[in-house]
């Protein structure tokens, strides 16, 4: 009885973007030179703050799959993940020489 309880369709729908998210930031991760921090959960947050900073960037551009554009959020977490791994080299080399 899906119709007693309106909070679970939101929930599943959150829970599909979730899903989606992840499955773009994996993408990304397996795309790019290197890997993501924090496994599932960090490829998931590349997914969704990508989708946010394409969708800034790029507008309502391509076809949409559970609430998340899959073009601009593919290039957006393609971005994030590349900063994370500058980032990370970085840091790394930096506590290497000191």
């Amino acid at each position: 009885m899906w119709w007693a309880c309106p909070f679970a369709f939101h929930l599943l729908g959150l829970l599909l973007m979730l899903i989606m998210a992840g499955l773009i930031g994996a993408l990304a991760d397996a795309v790019m030179p290197g890997r993501l921090p924090g496994g599932w959960l960090g490829a998931t947050l590349a997914g969704l703050v990508g989708s946010w900073l394409g969708a800034l960037i790029l507008g309502r551009l391509g076809p949409s799959l559970f609430g998340i554009r899959v073009l601009p959020a593919f290039l957006g977490a393609l971005a994030v993940a590349f900063l994370v791994a500058f980032l990370s080299r970085r840091n790394t080399e930096s506590g290497a020489a000191g």
